[in-house]
């Protein structure tokens, strides 16, 4: 069997990757990953998305959000102009507590308010994957292809006093995290579990971008950087 029978196609040259957010978090996973990429935030208005579709439930919320960012990205890309096959990923997260979709606080006294909520307790984080294929030449709508999913994973929290909630809120990082929480940072001394994909809950899941490649007929392995391997 070759490399190309599974129905995927190499690209012709290298297979470039947009990152379709700001997060340093979702870069540093490409990174650990070996997968070159450059960045192209969307402009996006999250609050205005959510206030429109207040139905959603947070999983769906989360997959809404992706799919809006990363079209607005590709869209950008296109216009900008694409050299060979480009994948652009769009992703958001959602924290669910009680049933209620909690994204980014902002404000320390609002991740205060979320710590005391959840501390010692379980919640959900919905991560909304969006995958876009750019190609050359394209005409008409885009993207050239797309496929979108939702990962979600348990988060168990420590059962933390004030003294910690106050001391982790003021380092900053939680603010602009949904949730008010990271397992890549600070956060991690505040988690006592994680049940599912641990990079789905930083933020973007490589397995789930391997399937997505598939799906949009593309080889994953055209995104690696292989040029400092040992052959």
């Amino acid at each position: 069997m070759t490399p190309a029978d599974d129905g995927a196609r190499p690209c012709l040259g290298r297979l470039a990757l947009v990152l379709g957010s700001a997060s340093p978090g979702r870069a540093e996973i490409l990174r650990r990953a070996r997968l070159p990429f450059r960045v192209l935030v969307s402009d996006v208005d999250e609050e205005a998305l959510g206030a429109a579709r207040p139905e959603a439930t947070p999983g769906e919320l989360a997959l809404l959000l992706a799919q809006a960012k990363g079209l607005n990205v590709a869209e950008r890309a296109a216009a900008e102009g694409v050299d060979g096959p480009t994948l652009v990923v769009g992703c958001d997260s959602v924290f669910e507590l009680d049933g209620v979709a909690h994204g980014k606080p902002y404000e320390p006294e609002v991740a205060l308010e979320r710590w005391r909520a959840q501390a010692g307790r379980t919640g959900r984080l919905h991560t909304g994957q969006w995958a876009g294929l750019l190609m050359p030449g394209d005409e008409g709508a885009v993207p050239h292809a797309e496929t979108s999913t939702c990962v979600g994973a348990d988060v168990r929290f420590a059962d933390v006093d004030e003294d910690t909630v106050r001391a982790y809120v003021a380092t900053g990082e939680p603010l602009l995290c949904a949730g008010a929480f990271t397992i890549d940072g600070a956060g991690a001394a505040l988690v006592e579990w994680v049940d599912g994909d641990p990079n789905a809950v930083i933020g973007l899941s490589v397995a789930v971008l391997r399937v997505q490649c598939a799906e949009l007929g593309l080889r994953f392995a055209d995104l690696w950087d292989t040029s400092n391997l040992v052959a």
